[in-house]
């Protein structure tokens, strides 16, 4: 089958990946001039397959004035004249209950775990360098209270397959004693120790490297700028792109933040708003006093990976519409929070920034299998989840094309179900 894949981003290139395996001839198209240049840059780094609990919990409601006033909120909104912007957000707000976002957590953690089970069992895969580490994962809390409700999450999850450990603030500095600078502030936290990082770029990198060449019968076409889609009745005739039409029997949408417009040619309303978030990038300079396990501060809702000779630093969640522009105060923000946390552990001088858009449903969950297109399917919606969740849901499309039983239900990821 001749399959395009509109998107070369993690999600559209583990796709490119799991079908060319399944013998499809397979089209990457993306407007950039070459791979991953969108939300899978230089994103966290974090394959946390145990921590996928929706950006839309109950928690929302108490800190939302914070979110909404404090300057340095990891959290800000920005309004506009975009009535598409105040849609996402009432739903959002509907689907911060505590029902929904267990419902939510049990259904992502499916997938994570199948996306985990994908990438283990892959050895073209492992064999990339792609600054893979399995070193576990600690989040740390500065509350009683968010200890509290960590443990509860823990609990609630056991009974769903992960392994997690709550550990007293001595606990967490064994775990991770690069931590002692910020010591007085830690309570607690929860260590994971099977929980991965590594670097989405050079994933996607590595990816092309195997596939590129012509005997995988994938071709990839960069800066073609996909302008819409071709729809006639239930059909898609094409993909309409500034160097042409390119056609195909199928076709899968996985072009992040660019879904929604795209799929509005084709009279698809796809309910995926932009979250945007800042990275920094730093070359280590003391090698003990830099992280060995991925850590992530929920005072300051940052989070820390190490890259092979790198840290990479990620955090801020702001929705102010598809400005790729960096603010500067943002930027100066992150800084200071992770250079108070690592203050030896890199070359501060030397730090590369970078912000992205993840494309993001109200309720958390990503949109995979049918449009109501016969042709066309979803791919889109990951969030801040993008690389935990790329594998399964390659997987999943996969199963879709080949008329198999799909490896997840597939009504916890319809585009209804967003």
């Amino acid at each position: 089958m001749d399959v395009v894949v509109i998107g070369s981003g993690v999600v559209g290139m583990t796709t490119a990946w799991r079908l060319a395996r399944e013998g499809h001839r397979v089209t990457v198209l993306d407007r950039a001039a070459t791979t991953a240049q969108g939300a899978s840059h230089a994103n966290g780094a974090q394959l946390s397959y145990s921590y996928v609990a929706p950006l839309a919990s109950p928690s929302v409601w108490f800190d939302l004035p914070k979110l909404l006033l404090h300057p340095d909120s990891p959290m800000r909104f920005r309004p506009g004249f975009d009535l598409f912007q105040y849609r996402w957000l009432l739903k959002f707000l509907a689907a911060c209950t505590r029902r929904e976002a267990q419902a939510t957590t049990e259904k992502l953690l499916r997938l994570a775990y199948l996306s985990r089970e994908v990438l283990h069992q892959a050895g073209d895969i492992r064999g990339i360098d792609f600054a893979w580490t399995r070193a576990g994962k600690l989040v740390v809390y500065s509350s009683e209270k968010g200890l509290a409700g960590a443990r509860l999450q823990v609990e609630y999850q056991s009974r769903l397959g992960s392994v997690q450990q709550v550990l007293d603030r001595d606990g967490c500095l064994q775990v991770e004693p690069s931590l002692q600078n910020i010591a007085n502030r830690i309570v607690g936290g929860v260590y994971t120790a099977d929980e991965e990082a590594a670097d989405p770029y050079r994933l996607c990198i590595g990816i092309e490297g195997l596939l590129a060449g012509g005997s995988s019968g994938v071709r990839f076409a960069y800066g073609r700028r996909v302008k819409r889609l071709l729809r006639a009745g239930s059909r898609l005739l094409g993909v309409e792109t500034e160097g042409g039409v390119v056609e195909g029997d199928a076709y899968i949408l996985a072009a992040g933040v660019a879904s929604r417009r795209l799929g509005l040619t084709a009279d698809l309303d796809l309910p995926i708003y932009p979250i945007k978030g800042y990275s920094l990038s730093l070359p280590i300079a003391n090698d003990d006093a830099a992280p060995r396990v991925s850590v992530t501060d929920t005072a300051h809702k940052v989070v820390y990976a190490r890259l092979g000779k790198q840290l990479r630093v990620a955090g801020m969640a702001d929705l102010v519409g598809e400005s790729g522009e960096i603010d500067p105060d943002r930027l100066a923000q992150l800084t200071r929070q992770a250079r108070e946390t690592f203050p030896t552990a890199a070359t501060w001088q030397q730090l590369t920034p970078w912000t992205g858009l993840r494309p993001a449903t109200p309720k958390g969950l990503p949109i995979l299998g049918e449009s109501g297109i016969d042709n066309l399917l979803l791919n889109v919606g990951h969030g801040a989840l993008g690389f935990t969740l790329a594998f399964g849901s390659a997987e999943v499309m996969a199963a879709q094309l080949a008329g198999r039983p799909l490896p997840v239900p597939a009504e916890d990821f319809s585009l209804k179900a967003a």
